[in-house]
C-alpha cells in the first residue's frame, strides 16, 4: 500500500478501533477518565463498520459527560414513576401515595408506561393530555401531569434522562368541573335552624360560623377550645392532615367564637358525655371535640355522608349538591355580605394571600381575632332553647343509674 492509499489518521482523542473476531464487529474504545482507585474509565461502542462503531462510541461518551447512568437509554416512564412513588413519596400520607399511584395506573401507565424517557417528546405529551381532557377536569389533569413531571424531574436529577420535556407541556382546560358554591345568608340560617337535633348540628355550626377547614374541625381538641374565657375562643393549631400540621404555617390562628358556636360546642360536650356513659369501657377518649359514637376520630367520608343526611331536613336544599367544605365557602360569603374587608377575611380563614406586613405578623403569637365572632353574632341569634338538655343527664348521674357511672 503506497502513501496515497493509506487511510487518513483519526483525530487525536477520537478513540481506537479494533476488529472483534468473536462478535464479528468493530469495537471503538476511549478512556474518559479515572476512578477513585486510579483505574481507567473506558467507554466502548460497536458497529458493523468502523464509522458505526465510532458513532456509537461518541454517543456513549456524550452520555457519560452529560452525567447519565449506563442504562439511561433503556429507562422507561413506568420505571421513573415507580421510583418516584417508592422513594420521593415515602414521607407522605398513605392516602396521598394511593391517590398518586391510582393516577399513574389509570392515566399514565396505559399510554406512556413503556415509553423510554430519552425518546419522549413534548408533542406526544400534548396529544396525550388532549385525550385525557375529554374525560377529566382541569384539576385532575393538573394532578396527573404533576405526577409525571415530578417523576421525570427526579429521573433527570439521577442521570436517567437529560431533560424534563414534561415541563414544556401546558394543562388544557378539560371538562367543566363541579363549581364551588356557598350558601346565601337565608340558606345558612335555614341550615342552622333545620339541622338542630341531628348529631351533625354542632359540627355544621362550628364550620359555618368560624370558617375552619374540614380537616381542622375533625382534628379540633377540647384543650384548644376555651368556652369560659372572655372572649370565648378556639386555637386552630392542628388538622387531620398527615403529621397533624395545619395546611400552611399561616393557617395556625386563634379565633374568637360567636355565641352560636359556643352554644353548639356546649351541646357537643353534652352529647359526648352521654355517649361516654352509655358505651362505658368501649369509649375511646382521644380528646377530640367531634367524634364518632365511640369517641374515635371522624373520617372525611363519614362527615360527608352524615352532613348530607342532616341536609335532608332543610327545605329547598339538595343534599347531593353540597359538601362540608362549602360551609367554609359560605362563611366567606357571610363575611363579605357583612362588609368585612377581604384582608380580614383572609386572616380569619388562614389564607396566605395577604400583604407582607400581615405575613410577618401571622408568624408571631396570634391574638384572638374577634372580627368573625362579631359579624356572626350580628347574623345568627343564639337559640332560645339549648340544643341539648343537660338536666336529665345530671339527674341520672346523681342517682347512679347510667351504665358505667
Amino acid at each position: 500500500m503506497n502513501d496515497s492509499q493509506k487511510k487518513p489518521r483519526r483525530a487525536r482523542g477520537e478513540g481506537g478501533v479494533r476488529w472483534d473476531e468473536r462478535r464479528q464487529r468493530f469495537v471503538a474504545e476511549k478512556t474518559v477518565g479515572y476512578d477513585g482507585r486510579g483505574k481507567r474509565i473506558v467507554k466502548t461502542g460497536s458497529g458493523k463498520t468502523e464509522s458505526a462503531a465510532l458513532r456509537a462510541l461518541r454517543e456513549r461518551v456524550r452520555q457519560y459527560e452529560a452525567g447519565l447512568v449506563p442504562a439511561a437509554d433503556r429507562y422507561t416512564v413506568a420505571q421513573a414513576v415507580e421510583d418516584w412513588l417508592a422513594y420521593d413519596r415515602s414521607d407522605r400520607a398513605p392516602q396521598t401515595v394511593r391517590e398518586c399511584h391510582d393516577l399513574f395506573e389509570l392515566h399514565i401507565r396505559p399510554h406512556l408506561g413503556g415509553r423510554r424517557l430519552k425518546d419522549m417528546r413534548a408533542e406526544e405529551l400534548d396529544k396525550w393530555m388532549a385525550g385525557l381532557a375529554r374525560n377529566l377536569g382541569k384539576s385532575s389533569l393538573k394532578q396527573v401531569l404533576s405526577v409525571l413531571r415530578r417523576s421525570v424531574e427526579r429521573a433527570v436529577a439521577r442521570g436517567h434522562a437529560e431533560r424534563n420535556v414534561v415541563a414544556l407541556v401546558k394543562v388544557p382546560n378539560g371538562r367543566p368541573g363541579r363549581p364551588s358554591k356557598s350558601l346565601t345568608v337565608e340558606q345558612a340560617k335555614a341550615v342552622l335552624e333545620n339541622t338542630r337535633g341531628h348529631w351533625m348540628h354542632p359540627y355544621i355550626v362550628v364550620s359555618l360560623t368560624t370558617g375552619l377547614r374540614t380537616e381542622e374541625v375533625r382534628a379540633l381538641t377540647w384543650d384548644r377550645v376555651h368556652l369560659d374565657t372572655t372572649p370565648p375562643h378556639v386555637e386552630v393549631w392542628r388538622s387531620a392532615r398527615f403529621g397533624g400540621d395545619t395546611k400552611t404555617a399561616k393557617s395556625r390562628r386563634t379565633l374568637a367564637l360567636p355565641a352560636v358556636a359556643v352554644a353548639a360546642l356546649r351541646t357537643q360536650q353534652g352529647w359526648q358525655e352521654s355517649k361516654r356513659l352509655v358505651t362505658g369501657a368501649r369509649w375511646q377518649d382521644a380528646g377530640l371535640a367531634f367524634t364518632t359514637g365511640l369517641g374515635t376520630a371522624l373520617r372525611a367520608d363519614n362527615v360527608r355522608r352524615d352532613f348530607r343526611r342532616a341536609l335532608q331536613q332543610v327545605p329547598g336544599i339538595d343534599p347531593a349538591q353540597w359538601t362540608p367544605q362549602e360551609l367554609r365557602h359560605s362563611f366567606v360569603s357571610v363575611m363579605s355580605a357583612q362588609g368585612v374587608p377581604l384582608e380580614e377575611v383572609s386572616r380569619l380563614v388562614g389564607h396566605s394571600d395577604t400583604s407582607t406586613t400581615e405575613t410577618v405578623y401571622r408568624r408571631e403569637l396570634r391574638p384572638v381575632i374577634q372580627t368573625g365572632a362579631q359579624a356572626i353574632d350580628a347574623v345568627f341569634a343564639v337559640p332560645d332553647a339549648p340544643g341539648w338538655d343537660m338536666e336529665p343527664l345530671f339527674d341520672l348521674l346523681e342517682r347512679r343509674e347510667v351504665p358505667g357511672a
